[in-house]
């Protein structure tokens, strides 16, 4: 019972790091001699100092004998910080409780190894399934090299996404309006399609205090962004990603000249490969991403296997209208037993809104 307390306070204090420490880990850490809690850090910032050592760091007494609780298990390589295996030993740490091993290949298992033959006592998977989902980010980008991408909308209790006008604003309340910008200020990028871009003329930023924007990424692959829209105007202010098979090199330039980022990307069927186009951003350290798209950029995401977590945000309200849009378009699958099959589903109430959140189980899509 102690172990779970200490590790759910491990688990809290990891959670300030949301959306600051991408494409890290979120890490919290929890030191406790005697019964007593003596120190508790956790990672504050990409590049800035681990949790264990944060949490050393901050001790009110000799932390000699101590027992550290930390969510993920402590590295043992020199990256932008010196090991945190290194800080544990010269502390006199007694005993170290983990959540998660870490799937990273330069640590998996090599932490816990060191430790134990340093004569440190370690206890693994305290609360494994709660330090795991914490990290899931994480997980899938260690392991992969592409982002976690997020599919989400907002939609009425009959499907609509806007009604037969086109006009969207506003389908969901203030209070799931808020959880969305937190959703910017989570996840490293936010994406969406040139219709959307085009209809709305959106800012695409994180709107909440202290909040930090998403890098913006745009998918456009005849490059149509008009120059006086407010993607292009704030480049230069916001990250901005223009993802297109336009490879007029003259047609780009007054979009760099704004600030944006060019990235060219070829063709599937049509559209831009979405596999394609991970596999860069995943290059350039983009972890995570919140897909705000229209209904074919949706479909086309299904399709090219890219969603990780869906995200339906429902409205009790009813827009009818057969040509009324609806989040998902596309042909479509030919039979139920073909459909994105979700799981793992959590809902959570939003003033008089609801979120789903449900993770993708199977896709018979997928193709990479």
């Amino acid at each position: 019972m102690e172990d779970t307390k200490y590790m759910h306070l491990a688990l809290q204090l990891a959670k300030k790091g949301y959306g600051y420490v991408n494409p890290n880990p979120m890490v919290g850490a929890v030191l406790v001699k005697n019964g007593r809690i003596i120190g508790q850090g956790y990672h504050e910032k990409y590049g800035g100092h681990h949790a264990e050592l944060n949490a050393i760091e901050s001790c009110s007494e000799s932390p000699i004998g101590s027992t550290l609780y930390v969510t993920l298990e402590p590295c043992c390589h020199i990256g932008k910080n010196p090991p945190c295996t290194d800080a544990i030993l010269k502390s006199g740490i007694e005993k170290v409780v983990i959540g998660s091993g870490d799937p990273n290949p330069l640590v998996a298992g090599k932490g816990i190894e060191l430790l134990c033959k340093k004569g440190v006592k370690v206890v693994e998977g305290v609360l494994k399934a709660e330090c795991d989902k914490l990290n899931e980010v994480f997980f899938h980008y260690i392991q992969t090299g592409n982002p976690f991408v997020v599919m989400k909308y907002a939609m009425t209790l009959d499907g609509k996404t806007a009604a037969y006008t086109g006009k969207s604003k506003w389908i969901t309340g203030e209070i799931a309006r808020h959880r969305v910008h937190q959703d910017r200020h989570r996840y490293s990028a936010i994406m969406t399609g040139i219709g959307t871009v085009l209809a709305d003329n959106s800012l695409l930023t994180c709107r909440i205090e202290n909040g930090r924007n998403p890098i913006r990424i745009i998918c456009d692959t005849h490059l149509r962004t008009q120059l006086d829209f407010k993607v292009v105007t704030t480049a230069k202010d916001v990250p901005t990603i223009i993802a297109t098979s336009c490879d007029d090199l003259e047609k780009h330039k007054p979009y760099q000249d704004a600030g944006c980022c060019i990235m060219h990307i070829s063709q599937k069927d049509g559209h831009l490969d979405l596999g394609e186009l991970m596999k860069k951003l995943g290059e350039k350290k983009i972890d995570s991403i919140l897909l705000e798209g229209g209904s074919t950029l949706n479909w086309s995401a299904l399709q090219a296997g890219i969603v990780k977590k869906v995200q339906a945000y429902i409205a009790p309200k009813i827009l009818g209208g057969i040509n009324s849009k609806t989040p998902v378009a596309g042909m479509g699958v030919e039979s139920p037993n073909e459909a994105f099959f979700l799981t793992n589903s959590i809902i959570t109430n939003l003033g008089e809104d609801i979120l789903i959140e449900s993770e993708v189980a199977r896709n018979v899509h997928w193709n990479y």
